[in-house]
């Protein structure tokens, strides 16, 4: 897949030689995409979704950091990256700061696993949250690229519409290939300016509504961990084959095979048994694990109050005293709930022995 491959005879950069800034783009307030080059002329040639480790030459010593590659390899003569300063941010600050066109930094790479390259498909699913938009903006130019019409479904959340990076260059690409198929998922509006598309916590709801054939797809996920998080979750929930399932850390973009973590999510087993002792009724049940709480309070008798029993409504909320559940809802109840012991009976699964206020 790589880009280079046409064009022969030409030299392909590597990484012994510094890279030098030629643009600096604003994307998003504390967001920029940094373009270079090589000051030889060198072309570059990586996998779509690949990353660039850059030393940045802070007070105090250099400091390494590593940032996915937003641009494709499609287009050779460039390679980008984008990059958005957190809370306490200090390379990224410093880059926003003080990295201007015509300046040289060594960079260490490309490398890495996430990409499509190293998973082949007729169908793509491409989920994200924030700057976790990057590699899926160098694999959906890519596809554009190419010239032929792709099957990609591209969700990427965030905040507001106004800090979706890349949203004009995306709804481009989607405008001229029906195969790049876009949603957008903001968890509130801008001031002054109706938002029209989806809005709240991604969840199970939403996927089946943006991409109902997702079983069929292989997946690509990016965001802080939380977010990606639900997002397993919410596939796992709808019986999705992991093995499809493919993501990238903010903190730790895997180079090897031996890098990528071993997924550890506490889900329901088949066949396993689960205890639950409602506290006030002075009941307790054994029940498999893919029972729900309402399930199980039922068939002990019990009355939860319950209205819609996917998630949404909120109305079986219950608090939870001790134990673990497996709980996924679409937006019923608050994260603050859910930290102070809450659990929606209708959506959550009892893991091992468990004891509910009921």
């Amino acid at each position: 897949m790589a880009a280079t491959n046409a064009i022969l005879g030409s030299a392909i950069w590597k990484d012994s030689e510094p890279l030098e800034c030629v643009s600096v783009l604003p994307e998003i307030p504390n967001t920029s995409t940094f373009t270079f080059q090589a000051p030889s002329g060198a072309l570059f040639d990586y996998q779509p979704g690949q990353f660039l480790t850059l030393e940045l030459p802070v007070s105090g010593g250099p400091l390494y950091r590593t940032y996915t590659i937003s641009s494709s390899p499609s287009r050779p003569r460039s390679i980008s990256i984008t990059a958005k300063a957190q809370e306490g941010s200090i390379g990224t600050r410093w880059m926003l700061d003080n990295l201007k066109p015509g300046m040289r930094i060594k960079a260490l790479g490309p490398a890495g696993l996430f990409s499509m390259a190293e998973h082949p498909a007729k169908k793509y699913l491409f989920i994200s949250a924030g700057s976790g938009i990057t590699p899926m903006m160098s694999m959906a130019t890519y596809m554009f690229d190419l010239g032929t019409e792709p099957d990609v479904v591209l969700i990427n959340c965030a905040r507001r519409p106004s800090e979706i990076i890349f949203r004009e260059r995306l709804e481009h690409m989607a405008s001229r290939v029906p195969g790049i198929d876009l949603k957008f998922v903001v968890k509130e509006p801008d001031r002054y300016r109706p938002w029209t598309g989806y809005q709240g916590r991604f969840n199970q709801l939403m996927l089946g509504l943006m991409c109902p054939d997702y079983l069929e797809r292989e997946v690509f996920c990016c965001g802080p961990e939380p977010f990606m998080q639900a997002v397993r979750e919410a596939l796992a929930g709808f019986g999705f084959d992991m093995e499809q399932y493919h993501q990238e850390s903010f903190q730790a973009p895997a180079e090897t095979a031996e890098d990528i973590p071993e997924l550890d999510d506490t889900t329901p087993e088949e066949g396993a048994q689960a205890e639950v002792h409602f506290a006030l009724s002075g009941v307790t049940g054994k029940f498999a694990e893919t029972d729900t709480i309402l399930a199980a309070a039922k068939a002990s008798g019990l009355n939860i109050p319950s209205g819609c029993t996917f998630g949404v409504c909120g109305t079986c909320k219950v608090k939870k005293l001790s134990g673990e559940v497996h709980m996924v809802h679409n937006g019923g109840i608050s994260e603050d709930d859910i930290e102070a012991g809450y659990i929606l009976a209708c959506c959550s699964h009892p893991i091992g022995e468990v004891a509910v206020e009921v």
